[in-house]
């Protein structure tokens, strides 16, 4: 530490240096035989806007640390990055500034990239991959063949979610509240010939399989994807159509109420709607009444405020039981989504079939009493009875508890082969097909001869045409226009065919990234089998807790695929995960807002690391609360971040001669002081260590902080114990400040790389003080505290407590009725 520094750390010329220097030696390289692996991977980002800012910082800080303190534990380290460049959210800010998706897209990944890398984030930039990249969407083409090849992707007509302003199909899961989730426009029902992954396939597992990543990931994620599947057990009535036999099921908890049917409703936007109308008398007063209900979104058709609305088919349906005709309504409170999309009407026993039947004068039967009261009289009813209770007028069910009639009645459905019990799940089929031009094309040919045909996998990828002028959605995919694209020769019989004009869903293209940074170069397939098995799984995962049930659940459905086929040998991506809070700041009206180009509270990342650092920038946040809260970025904040840093630069300025000394340290000949000092120390590092590992940086940080306190008071500054910790102090601030610490290092003298270095462990025989802290209460309030040996006797600890200046004024001229002491712990002196 001879060389003459100045008192002030200068980030400007210390960053850029130790940015060189790494990307020089190679330290974030990714080995090819890691003998101790560890995957840590953020959610890569939508190059979608202009210049990243501190509210996109928060989660990349967070896997930095991680990694950085993993690779000092001695773990190769995977830690790439790349970006999730198709979809909407690329193709609407390049349409609205008239720019080519695609050169939007590059242009914004270039200024992403030079920002991540002026933060000095240890990725592994050789594995950088994007989804636009032919040489990407190749294999996301090829999986959706793999998907088709096993009856897992597959086309029909059906009525979908459309957003009128982004001029596309829209999956349930981007549905948000009845508006489209990345523009805010009311979504309306189209009808479509669209492509679905079957991803009811392995609801039953996505459910089950939770139970693997309890006590890993968040609790509330867990229960969000549970929630979104929806697993109920009920029971499956078929009814069926008057005069043709054809069948109508029907999912149900309440198979005890069967006898109390008195109509049935389908969804409007059903598939057996076209059927029903073939054979309605009303067709046109029907199909009128659709156009209208699905103009309105679904959140408000359920609405439990709308009144409940229906039209009468004219068509009848057959009660299984006691052979009763049962008309057959359409009702725009029913969603083809959500069981079978057909309900039984029970008005006597559910408040919704109530009011509807009281509003188009529908009978009113009971079926069920309660278990201690009179049978309800349908006459007179004010609401539904809804409760479970003792069936009546069910012919031979009568008398039976609702629970064992529901045992009773699928026994008979079974044996009568009209139902029994079901399994029912809210989780839809991912519809995948997108009416836009920035995506994968997907990979089928529609030949007059031979219908739906393939591509051959050899013949991936399916470029998509970028000399393309007009690619503004208009209701239909852009592609269409492109004749030399869309215009092309069946794989099958040579013949004229034309290509499908969608592009996959982008959430298509993140489904299986993670697979890829295994083995990003990797051009004869997706990646090998011994890459997927040294790397897999992601042992963290750090992102946004939004996504619980749309990339999570998918990424989960596409593993699931991939293992069972036989290309992973894990059956879940993540291993851990980890959903970080928001970065939030004022706007101009002063209101706390997410941090949002669009709301103008942004700081902007360029300007800010040349004026303050990116390690200001990681302290501020990494700091500011723990990281999975929502915290409010300030210029206090900022500046409190950049004293600390440079209240330790002083330190070693100062006094970093002392770090020659610490060869010198001897713990067995520690002075009183010094002892102290040095339990600190270990107390310190068991602590970082113990909250790097749950993520509490924050508190991590706190620690540090408090013994850089201690060794500013600690008087004997040239001593070799200072030197030693002054030393060590280095290794503990490495993964949350890594220029500072890597410029402190090599003032230290040491040659390698601070990250080439082992992380500090603690002396267990240095953790407890020889002193303890011992709370003194008054009457049960705290008053004051004393300190004491640790092996003091009660009476030794009374005695100092009844010394301490600020009790004295609480005992005095009071009577002491009783002492309580609880060893080591507290003492409490009750007084009168």
């Amino acid at each position: 530490m001879s060389e003459k520094k100045s008192k002030e750390y200068d980030p400007k010329e210390i960053e850029p240096k130790w940015q060189e220097y790494w990307e020089k030696i190679g330290l974030y390289r990714t080995s090819n035989n890691p003998k101790k692996k560890y995957y840590i991977l953020e959610m890569f980002p939508y190059p979608s806007g202009g210049d990243l800012h501190m509210g996109h910082l928060k989660n990349y800080a967070i896997g930095d640390v991680v990694a950085r303190v993993k690779m000092m534990e001695g773990y190769d380290i995977l830690h790439p990055m790349g970006w999730d460049a198709f979809g909407l959210p690329a193709e609407n800010a390049a349409l609205k500034h008239g720019i080519h998706p695609r050169d939007w897209t590059y242009n914004n990944i270039m200024a992403y990239r030079e920002h991540l890398k002026l933060l000095g984030l240890s990725y592994d930039w050789e594995r950088e991959i994007a989804t636009c990249e032919p040489s990407y969407y190749k294999w996301t083409q090829w999986l959706f063949l793999i998907l088709y090849d096993q009856g897992l992707a597959y086309r029909k007509s059906e009525y979908v979610n459309w957003c009128p302003n982004c001029n596309t199909v829209l999956a349930n899961e981007q549905v948000v509240g009845g508006k489209c989730e990345r523009c805010g426009t009311s979504v309306q029902k189209k009808r479509l010939e669209q492509w679905f992954f079957k991803i009811t396939e392995y609801a039953d597992r996505l459910i089950h399989d939770l139970k693997k990543l309890e006590g890993k990931w968040p609790p509330n994620v867990i229960k969000q994807q549970r929630a979104w599947i929806g697993r109920s057990l009920g029971t499956k009535i078929i009814f069926l159509l008057k005069g043709t036999g054809k069948k109508f099921p029907v999912f149900t908890t309440r198979a005890d109420t069967i006898f109390g049917v008195t109509f049935l409703t389908i969804a409007p936007d059903h598939p057996e709607i076209e059927e029903i109308l073939k054979l309605s008398p009303y067709r046109k007063e029907i199909e009128k009444y659709i156009e209208e209900a699905m103009k309105i979104t679904e959140t408000e058709r359920t609405a439990e405020e709308r009144p409940k609305t229906g039209i009468f088919t004219g068509l009848y349906l057959v009660h299984p039981f006691t052979g009763e005709d049962i008309p057959l309504w359409v009702g725009d409170y029913v969603l083809a989504s959500y069981g079978t999309g057909i309900v039984m009407g029970v008005p006597g026993h559910d408040q919704r079939d109530f009011l509807f039947a009281k509003r188009y004068g529908l009978p009113i039967k009971v079926v069920i009493k309660p278990t201690d009261g009179e049978e309800p009289n349908p006459d007179t009813m004010e609401g539904a009875f809804e409760d479970y209770g003792v069936m009546v007028n069910s012919g031979e069910f009568d008398g039976l508890s609702s629970k064992e009639g529901i045992k009773r009645i699928e026994a008979k459905l079974e044996k009568m082969g009209l139902g029994g019990p079901s399994v029912s799940y809210r989780l839809r089929d991912w519809l995948i097909s997108r009416q836009r031009y920035w995506g994968a094309p997907i990979p089928i040919v529609h030949c007059p001869k031979c219908g739906i045909v393939p591509v051959p996998k050899d013949e991936l990828p399916v470029t998509l045409p970028e000399d393309i002028k007009d690619f503004w959605p208009k209701g239909r995919s852009p592609l269409e226009n492109v004749t030399s694209f869309i215009e092309t020769k069946c794989p099958r019989c040579g013949g004229d065919a034309r290509r499908d004009p969608d592009t996959m869903d982008t959430f298509v293209d993140s489904s299986w990234y993670f697979l890829r940074f295994t083995d990003p170069k990797n051009g004869e397939e997706p990646f090998s089998k011994g890459r997927e098995r040294t790397w897999m799984p992601v042992d963290q995962y750090v992102g946004g807790a939004e996504h619980a049930t749309k990339h999570l659940i998918y990424a989960r459905f596409i593993q699931k695929v991939l293992y069972d086929l036989g290309y992973t040998e894990h059956d879940e991506p993540f291993e851990h995960l980890f959903t970080q809070g928001l970065v939030l700041m004022k706007t101009k009206e002063g209101t706390l807002e997410m941090m949002s180009k669009s709301k103008g509270n942004v700081v902007p990342v360029g300007p800010f690391v040349k004026e303050y650092g990116a390690d200001v920038a990681r302290i501020t946040i990494l700091f500011a609360a723990p990281p999975e809260k929502d915290f409010e970025w300030t210029q206090e904040g900022v500046l409190g971040a950049k004293r600390f840093l440079q209240r330790v630069y002083r330190l070693y300025v100062n006094h970093g001669e002392s770090i020659k000394n610490r060869h010198l340290f001897d713990k067995g000949k520690l002075t009183s002081r010094g002892k102290s000092l040095f339990i600190k120390y270990n107390q310190t590092v068991q602590g970082v260590k113990i909250d790097t590992k749950e993520l509490h940086f924050n508190t991590a940080l706190a620690k540090i902080m408090e013994l850089v306190n201690a060794l500013y008071i600690y008087p004997e500054k040239n001593s070799a114990l200072f030197g030693w910790i002054l030393h060590k102090l280095i290794l503990l601030l490495a993964p949350f400040a890594p220029h500072f610490a890597e410029e402190l290092w090599h003032m230290a003298g040491e040659r390698e790389s601070v990250f080439k270095h082992r992380f500090p462990e603690y002396d267990e025989d240095f953790l407890i003080g020889e002193e303890i802290e011992i709370p003194v209460q008054v009457n049960g309030k705290l008053r004051g505290r004393v300190k004491v040996p640790r092996d003091s006797t009660r009476e030794v600890v009374e005695r100092a407590a009844r010394m301490e200046e600020n009790i004295q004024k609480y005992l005095k001229d009071r009577e002491i009725i009783r002492v309580i002491y609880v060893e080591g712990k507290l003492i409490n002196f009750v007084v009168r």
